[in-house]
């Protein structure tokens, strides 16, 4: 079991999962090009690992996504899905054009143990796109239709912790439950941030989404986590603003234009309250095309990067940092000239000797190949906006019902 925020999350440990009928809920969701073709499978390669330890054990497994939305280019079947998670397990899954009539109900009840079957996009259920409490999910066709044919429900999609839809948190009330492997490594990884005997705690936040950003910085002040808080991109020139730094009429009229500025109050009263926030000391900026370094007192271009001095500040507080949360990019890394304060406090994080968390596309895709990545102290997160309300304090439909399944569970034997 993992304790996190409050709650008790039961795992595949805590659960007798041999010789049963198992639903599995997985996040397949990915990128697909304009003919409706895939084109990144590794959402679905991460679940493989689940899968096959359910296989092993001698059950049949049920797999359920969903994939897009109604009325988006994305929203598409889950036959080439299939089709992808059989090459990756390298043995048959059994795709049905269904959900919950008839012909899906029939073939669930003669899966056999060993045996793998994949349902169509969960999201074909109208029900299914309805955010409401568990109480009331159990209610619904999807939970009431399916639920006679299982004796276990498994949740292994972090990414979609953050709904509350009948496929997340309907099941748990009514089947005995628990977090499949991804789900688990995650909830252990978010569990480090709460953990107080685990510190100190440096919070490495950049990138452009500065509004999620601010949140996520509210919650770090009022729960009292983060030790310092190191800040890049758009974010580092909010807070810089917000300390009456002047970083020129180019740089103001981005954040203007971005509607940054309108949270310079918000930012200001986070420095005032004592948040531990550290604002670069220098930049790489840009100026007619040429790349120069400025102090963060003199800046006269563009802004694109943090500096090297930053850097050495940054990479010095990180190394003795417990635990280190990436989330967001220190400059404009689609630009390969500005790159390298990202990759920077990366390589710092991977060789300090603290538990490391990356969160977030552009932080990941500034991995380089020779940097080594040890998963016994480096976790990258699959969840992007789970991971954002996490750490915004926000709490999390799916967990909440994990653990009301265990707390149901506890009860039911004492009785």
């Amino acid at each position: 079991m993992i304790r996190v925020g409050g709650l008790t999350i039961p795992t595949m440990d805590d659960i007798d999962i041999r010789s049963k009928k198992v639903l599995l809920r997985i996040d397949i969701n990915s990128p697909v090009d304009e003919n409706g073709k895939i084109i990144d499978d590794s959402r679905i390669k991460a679940h493989v690992e689940t899968i096959k330890e359910l296989i092993d054990k001698d059950n049949s497994v049920v797999l359920m996504s969903h994939q897009g939305r109604p009325g988006d280019k994305d929203f598409i079947s889950l036959e080439e899905h299939s089709k992808l998670i059989s090459k990756h397990l390298n043995r048959e899954v059994i795709f049905v054009d269904d959900v919950i009539g008839p012909y899906a109900r029939e073939i669930i009840k003669n899966l056999k143990n060993g045996e793998i079957l994949l349902l169509d996009n969960v999201r074909l259920i109208s029900e299914e796109l309805i955010e409401a409490p568990p109480q009331q999910h159990v209610k619904t066709f999807l939970v009431r239709k399916l639920t006679p044919f299982f004796n276990i429900y498994i949740n292994d999609a972090f990414a979609t912790a953050h709904r509350s839809q009948p496929s997340i948190v309907g099941f748990p009330l009514v089947l005995p439950s628990a977090a499949g492997r991804v789900m688990e490594r995650e909830v252990s990884a978010l569990a480090r941030i709460f953990n107080a005997e685990d510190t100190p705690k440096i919070f490495v936040l950049g990138g452009g989404k500065v509004h999620d950003t601010i949140r996520i910085i509210e919650n770090l002040m009022r729960t009292r986590i983060a030790d310092r808080i190191l800040t890049g991109g758009l974010v580092a020139e909010l807070f810089s603003v917000a300390k009456g730094m002047n970083l020129n009429t180019k740089n103001m009229e981005i954040l203007e234009r971005m509607g940054i500025l309108s949270l310079v109050p918000r930012a200001r009263k986070l420095l005032l309250s004592g948040a531990p926030i550290e604002i670069p000391v220098d930049y790489k900026v840009e100026i007619n095309g040429n790349v120069i370094e400025e102090p963060a007192s003199k800046i006269t271009g563009v802004i694109k990067d943090i500096g090297p001095a930053t850097v050495e500040i940054y990479s010095s507080l990180i190394k003795d940092a417990k635990v280190v949360v990436l989330r967001g990019p220190m400059g404009v890394i689609e630009d390969e000239r500005f790159r390298d304060g990202s990759k920077s406090v990366l390589k710092a994080s991977l060789e300090g000797w603290g538990y490391v968390i990356i969160g977030g596309g552009h932080m990941i895709s500034a991995l380089d190949k020779d940097m080594k990545i040890d998963n016994n102290k480096v976790h990258i997160s699959t969840g992007g906006g789970a991971l954002l309300l996490f750490l915004s304090g926000e709490r999390l439909p799916a967990l909440e019902a994990l653990s009301m399944s265990m707390t149901n569970r506890v009860m039911n034997n004492a009785s």
